[in-house]
């Protein structure tokens, strides 16, 4: 047993070792064996914290603000669309409109089976009428934006249902390779939680916008948010869990967002 654990002491030595060389080579030279090590970091992390079984889409459509019923019955036509065509194979978790936030912008969350699932949907699209009906909706847009994202594995997408009130949506943009450790200590305050207010979902960004975090929550309305999120500084432990993933972050947003008609969460 001893040689053995010498062996792998010799090994994290070397490899620690190794990795402050690659740190300096990046620094001084940029060098790819600096950017591959990097690469494969974060994908082991990715295999570490995702369910792995979705990849979740985010668009986020801005919209001219005197046009916002004509994008509304557009954008209806499209996602509602697609949503009832199960030959394409993607499922619409939610479409809904900002309240508080950034003003006159929707956002729109998919489900595809996995990245062939999403090959296969969105070629499927642009040969279908479902592409008119996406074009018919962008002379009302001013700015669009998309992202390919994960579920974390202890935080699954919830399921269709009406239960009325109001969602947050909560983004943070990561310092570049603390994602596992962001999850970790998110993991352990989060549980305790969940008791109280209803989890929608929490995604992690594997293309667009990299290095950020979304999770999503549904409360009955803007005060009983702020009654439960009072409740959740009792919890033992919260004040850490915020203060740890606070420092892993270098910036913040939060949404108020309304389901439209059509979403499947509402």
């Amino acid at each position: 047993m001893l040689p053995s654990i010498a062996k792998r002491s010799v090994s994290k030595v070397a490899l620690s070792g190794a990795r402050r060389t690659i740190s300096v080579q990046s620094l001084l030279h940029g060098s790819p064996e600096a950017k591959k090590a990097g690469d494969i970091e974060v994908q082991q992390h990715s295999r570490i914290v995702a369910r792995g079984k979705y990849v979740h889409g985010f668009e986020v459509h801005r919209v001219q603000p005197g046009a916002i019923d004509e994008y509304k019955a557009a954008a209806e036509k499209y996602y509602a669309g697609i949503k009832d065509a199960p030959e394409l194979h993607v499922k619409l978790t939610g479409s809904w409109e900002t309240l508080v936030g950034q003003q006159d912008t929707f956002v729109h969350i998919l489900e595809y089976e996995n990245y062939a699932g999403f090959d296969k949907t969105t070629a499927l699209i642009r040969t279908s009428d479902h592409a008119k009906a996406y074009k018919a909706l962008l002379p009302y847009v001013t700015s669009r934006s998309s992202q390919l994202t994960q579920e974390f594995a202890f935080f699954p997408t919830a399921p269709p249902h009406a239960q009325g009130g109001i969602f947050e949506l909560r983004s943070y943009q990561l310092k570049p390779g603390t994602l596992l450790e962001w999850e970790n200590a998110w993991r352990r305050g989060i549980e305790a939680r969940r008791k109280f207010v209803a989890p929608v979902g929490a995604w992690f960004s594997q293309v667009g916008r990299l290095h950020q975090v979304n999770h999503m929550w549904q409360y009955p309305s803007l005060e009983a948010r702020k009654e439960l999120r009072e409740k959740a500084w009792q919890i033992d432990g919260w004040a850490e869990t915020v203060s740890k993933t606070s420092q892993l972050a270098t910036h913040m947003d939060s949404f108020i967002l309304l389901p439209l008609s059509y979403s499947p969460l509402k």
